[in-house]
């Protein structure tokens, strides 16, 4: 649970202090890092399964949330227009975001793999 706490504080960090970090930094950092959020959430919340299986869910749902932002109507552009609409679901298709949430799982995944041998 600390590690998501840790983890969502550095994603917003990433975005607030973004000027103080490399260009690829800006934009890469803070969608690793939002998977790897998912990825913790996942291992939160199905403690039971695998490391493996927690991170293909995660993969999944990074890519499924990704894959839903070619989708604009009035209604979900709507909750994208908050904050915290936004910070979930995301604003505009980009294959780049699916390399960072493979590289955010990725590194959960092993994190997980070499200090906790699961």
């Amino acid at each position: 649970m600390l590690l998501l706490v840790i983890t969502i504080g550095s994603g917003l960090a990433s975005r607030h202090f973004s000027g103080f970090f490399p260009h690829w930094v800006q934009l890469y950092l803070g969608d690793a890092l939002w998977a790897l959020m998912v990825f913790l959430l996942f291992g939160i919340v199905f403690q039971r399964k695998s490391t493996l299986w927690v991170a293909i869910a995660a993969i999944a749902f990074s890519f499924s949330i990704e894959i839903s932002q070619l989708y604009h109507a009035l209604w979900i552009d709507a909750i994208r227009s908050n904050i915290l609409g936004g910070l979930i679901l995301g604003f505009g298709f980009l294959c780049s975001d699916l390399v960072c949430y493979t590289v955010g799982v990725g590194f959960g995944f092993v994190m997980e793999k070499v200090f906790f041998r699961t």
